[in-house]
Formats: C-alpha cells, sequence, structure tokens
C-alpha cells in the first residue's frame, strides 16, 4: 500500500488527482482518539501473583498418617508432557481439554471402567448396581454406563448421602429409568428391591391396575369415615364443645354451639357392610368418580354455576347404593374421541374401568441386571470385615451388634445390592479398595485409555466423566497441603475428592 497510488476524480471538475502516496504513510500513521485507547492502568504492588502449576496430587488415605499421594498424582515435564505417578508418561491430545486436577483421579476412573467392563461385558441393555456412587471410582462407573445406554440404580453411600443436592446432582447423571438414593433407603431391602424392580421393567403400571383393589379401598376408608364422623353428631369431637359454665347460662350455650356447628359439613350416613359392598359396585363407583371429579373442578376454577353447595360424598354414595345408577357408555367404554372415529382418545382423567395409564406412553426398561459394583468406604470396610471374622452365623449376628449405626448402614445397603446381584447370578467387584470375599478389580491400559476419552471435551463443551473436585493450591502456599489432608480426615469431609496442586 506504501508505493500504490489513489486516483481521484473531483465532481463537475474537468481535471484529476493523481498522487502517489507517500512511501512512510501506513495504517498505523493515523492514531484513534485518545478515548478509544486502551486505559493506561496502573498495576497494583499488593497483587498477588499466582504461581505455575507443575503437578498435582490427590490424597493416600491409606497411609499413616495421610500424605500427598505419589502414586495418583501428575506431574508436568520441562518438555510439557504428563507423566503419570502409575502409568507414566501420558499420550494426551492437547485439544482434548482434560483438566489436570482430574489426571490425578486418572486411577479410580479407570477402576471405574474395569469395573463396568467387567460386569457388563459389552452389553447394549441391562441395569448395573452401584454403591459408593458419590466416590471417584464408582461415580466413574455410574457415568460411563450411563453413557453407554445402560440402566443404573445408585446409592450414594452415608458419608455423604446427607447432602441432598449432591444426591440430586448425581441422580441427574443417570440416564431413564435409572436413579440414585441414598444409603438410609437402600437399607430397606424390600423398598429397595421395589426400584430395582421397577427399573428393570420399566414400572409397568398394568401389573398394579387393580380396579378390585381399588373398590377395596374406597368401601374401607368410607366406612371407617362413616363410624368417625357420624350425621347424628354435630362434631366429631364431643368433648372439645363441653359445657363448663354457670348452670343459668346451660341453654343459650345450647343454642349457640348447635348454631355454630351447623354452617360445618354434616357427618356421613350409616352403612351397612353387606349392603355396601353388593350395591356399590365398580360401574358405581366410577359414576361417584365422575360427579366428584366435576365439583371439584368447578370449586378449583371458581366456576359457582357449576358448584353444588350441599355437595356431601357420603351422602351420594348412600343414594346410589339405594337406588344404583345407570353408567354412560363415554364411562364405560373410555374411547369417545374429539375428531371422530379417526380421532385419538385421550384419557382426561383416572378410569377403574379401562386402564389407560400407559396409553400411547413409552416406559423405558432398563433391563436385566448386569452386576453390581462396591465402592470401599471406611465404614463398609470396617463392617465387612468384622463380619467376616465370624465363622458361624451366630458369630457374624454377634459382630454386627457391636458395630457403630453408620458401620450397621454402610453393610446393610451393601448387602441389600450385594443379594439382587446374586440372585440374578451376575458377578459382584470392588473398587476404591479391598474388602474380604469380593475381587477387586484393577484396570489395564486399555480402561485407563477408556477413561481418558471419557474426561475429554466434546465439541458442546461436555464430557461423559465429571468429577466434584476441591482444589487446595500448594503452588502458592504450602501450608494448604498440610491443610487439605486434616479436612479430607474429617468426620464428615463432604461429598467431594480433595486434590493438591504443587
Amino acid at each position: 500500500m506504501a508505493s500504490s497510488s489513489i486516483g481521484r476524480k473531483k465532481k463537475n471538475s474537468g481535471y484529476t488527482f493523481d498522487e502517489p502516496m507517500h512511501p512512510n504513510y501506513g495504517i498505523d500513521s493515523v492514531k484513534p482518539p485518545k478515548y478509544w485507547a486502551k486505559p493506561d492502568v496502573a498495576e497494583d504492588p499488593m497483587a498477588y501473583k499466582r504461581k505455575p502449576v507443575s503437578s498435582v496430587h490427590a490424597i493416600d488415605s491409606s497411609l499413616n498418617p495421610p500424605k500427598l499421594s505419589t502414586l495418583d498424582s501428575a506431574t508436568v515435564s520441562p518438555n510439557g508432557t504428563v507423566v503419570h505417578g502409575r502409568f507414566g508418561e501420558l499420550e494426551l491430545d492437547p485439544s482434548a481439554g482434560i483438566p489436570l486436577e482430574y489426571l490425578s483421579l486418572l486411577y479410580p476412573a479407570a477402576q471405574g471402567a474395569a469395573a463396568l467392563r467387567t460386569i457388563a461385558n459389552g452389553a447394549k441393555s441391562g441395569t448395573v448396581l452401584v454403591y459408593g456412587a458419590g466416590h471417584a471410582a464408582a461415580l466413574a462407573t455410574l457415568q460411563l454406563a450411563s453413557a453407554d445406554g445402560l440402566a443404573v440404580v445408585g446409592v450414594v453411600s452415608g458419608d455423604q448421602s446427607g447432602n441432598d443436592e449432591f444426591v440430586d446432582a448425581v441422580k441427574c447423571m443417570t440416564v431413564e429409568p435409572g436413579t440414585v438414593v441414598p444409603e438410609e433407603f437402600a437399607v430397606l431391602k424390600a423398598n429397595f428391591r421395589e426400584v430395582v424392580d421397577a427399573v428393570v421393567r420399566g414400572q409397568d403400571a398394568e401389573d398394579k391396575f387393580d380396579p378390585e383393589e381399588f373398590l377395596m379401598d374406597f368401601q374401607k376408608n368410607l366406612l371407617e369415615y362413616s363410624k368417625f364422623f357420624p350425621e347424628t353428631a354435630l362434631s366429631p369431637v364431643p368433648e372439645d364443645y363441653t359445657f363448663s359454665g354457670k348452670e343459668k347460662d346451660r341453654k343459650y350455650f345450647d343454642d349457640n354451639i348447635s348454631a355454630y356447628l351447623s354452617q360445618f359439613q354434616k357427618g356421613s350416613p350409616a352403612f351397612d357392610e353387606v349392603i355396601l359392598k353388593e350395591a356399590f359396585t365398580k360401574e358405581q363407583y366410577e359414576i361417584f368418580k365422575s360427579k366428584f371429579g366435576k365439583q371439584l373442578t368447578a370449586v378449583i376454577t371458581g366456576d359457582d354455576n357449576d358448584v353444588v353447595t350441599d355437595f356431601n360424598p357420603a351422602d351420594i354414595v348412600k343414594k346410589m347404593t339405594e337406588s344404583p345408577e345407570i353408567i354412560s357408555d363415554y364411562l364405560k367404554n373410555q374411547s369417545h374421541t374429539l375428531d371422530g372415529e379417526n380421532g385419538e382418545f385421550i384419557p382426561y382423567e383416572f378410569s377403574i374401568l379401562k386402564n389407560q395409564i400407559t396409553k400411547n406412553v413409552d416406559l423405558p426398561q432398563g433391563g436385566p441386571v448386569l452386576g453390581a459394583v462396591l465402592n470401599v468406604t471406611s465404614d463398609l470396610a470396617v463392617a465387612v470385615e468384622t463380619v467376616s471374622k465370624g465363622k458361624t452365623l451366630r458369630d457374624k449376628a454377634e459382630a454386627l451388634q457391636f458395630l457403630t449405626e453408620s458401620q450397621k448402614n454402610a453393610y446393610a445397603a451393601a448387602s441389600s445390592i450385594v443379594s439382587i446381584a446374586k440372585e440374578n447370578g451376575k458377578p459382584v467387584v470392588v473398587v476404591g479398595g479391598k474388602l474380604p470375599g469380593f475381587d477387586t478389580v484393577e484396570p489395564s491400559n486399555e480402561d485407563v485409555q477408556e477413561a481418558l476419552s471419557a474426561m475429554k471435551l466434546e465439541e458442546d463443551g461436555s464430557s461423559r466423566l465429571n468429577y466434584f473436585i476441591q482444589v487446595y493450591r500448594a503452588s502458592d502456599y504450602a501450608v494448604y497441603a498440610d491443610y487439605a489432608i486434616h479436612r479430607s480426615q474429617e468426620e464428615l469431609s463432604g461429598p467431594r475428592q480433595f486434590v493438591v496442586t504443587k
């Protein structure tokens, strides 16, 4: 541009300018206004400049006293490569975007991948049971299984289950119909078994649709209601309105209390149990539900024209037992549409005569149980080791009695998972430590590469493997290393992984 020339023609004139540009003229010759320029801000001499991070360490709690782990660590070498304490130099793609802090958790992540490979064995569908779902290795199994399309039923151990937000966050990492429950729920073996069965089978509502059971429950509740709130009594609790004044005022009290109580909904007429069960059939119950639904809708919407002021459900049932009504075709068949014969019926209300619960609803099924993964926690380790020393059933029962409540809960919750896996003939593997009577998985190079691949950031900024980490930057203040060790050994250290940078 410096040697170019510009030709300009002046409007309505007979001459042109064709002068060469000055050789020293360039794009920077004309300075922008001062208010466009970058402000010259003086640097705060008191501002602290963070030191560069050269290594990252997890905390080895198996040592006494605990120390920063040399195995679960990652160091940046002078030539820019990353060397892991267990796996040596790592082949990392610079564009993968893997946080250096994650590499200190590479071993538990790889162990979680190995556990999934062991029990799933490449299965495209199925349900994986996980105990200690908030710890590093089990959390990796949960996320990798969910990413592969498998259903996961996870149990957050007692040392982390007190944080509701954390339990919800881990639950969001699963895919439907998988779920996560706290340890306190898994202790109730029957309830936990129902959850697992619902995930495996997809919560099939048709199996629980029993019109006879619905009708029996209603009749039972109605009989109890009629006995507790009889229409002959103005109040179900007469002692609350017992006269305790002077005798000369009794007649005024009786008149006033009767007028006061009469403004409320009167009680229920008496029912003969035999007649009620014979006359009040499923069809009559469906008619009653329809009437009750219309009254409820009118009250909620504030439609005074449709509200029945003296609506008494017990009186309606009494009249229907004395003179049964004829059910309409709509309530009986539940098939009328707005668009004629070609239209699709939409069930706006629950019917006990025709099951419409699963109509046009896709209920995902987790599939058969593939196996279970147990992440060792301090409570679980003590409980299993103590019980395993008992030679007889009596010895084991006595050993359980001397455990703390948290250890008992850990043992009971893990037993719920183990029993379901063994009933289905599936393996149970251990990660994050060792437990007597169970096999601990060790990751292969394939598992390490799978863990690194899962940590990689995708184009949308997501990754298949994520962790809850609290970083202590000992590279800035050396005392942070000791403080991190101290915090990790607290009774309830929190649902996160402690990582120290140097």
